[in-house]
């Protein structure tokens, strides 16, 4: 089972700062095409993004990171964005 966490703080601020809550920003994992990008390692900690689109037309790119718990997957969101033209073709090209 895949679960979800998040700073309260971060997310009021991303929220502010990018037009987009984390709690909308989770959907972009449930998008079967979605692309999943290493980005890089931050005090041993993997940072990922996701390029998925959680509505019709809107695609997000989404910073995370995971970390599995015997059956359980956590998914702690960073940061979420509208995603740039060139992350959008990417995903629209599949990678």
């Amino acid at each position: 089972m895949i679960h979800f966490e998040w700073d309260e703080a971060k997310d009021r601020k991303n929220l502010l700062k990018h037009g987009v809550d984390f709690d909308t920003a989770k959907f972009a994992f449930y998008d079967p095409m979605a692309l999943v990008i290493w980005d890089r390692e931050i005090d041993g900690e993997q940072r990922w993004h996701i390029i998925g689109r959680i509505e019709h037309r809107r695609v997000l790119l989404v910073v995370h990171t995971i970390r599995n718990d015997d059956a359980d997957t956590f998914v702690r969101i960073i940061s979420a964005r509208k995603a740039t033209p060139s992350e959008r073709r990417r995903y629209e090209e599949g990678g």
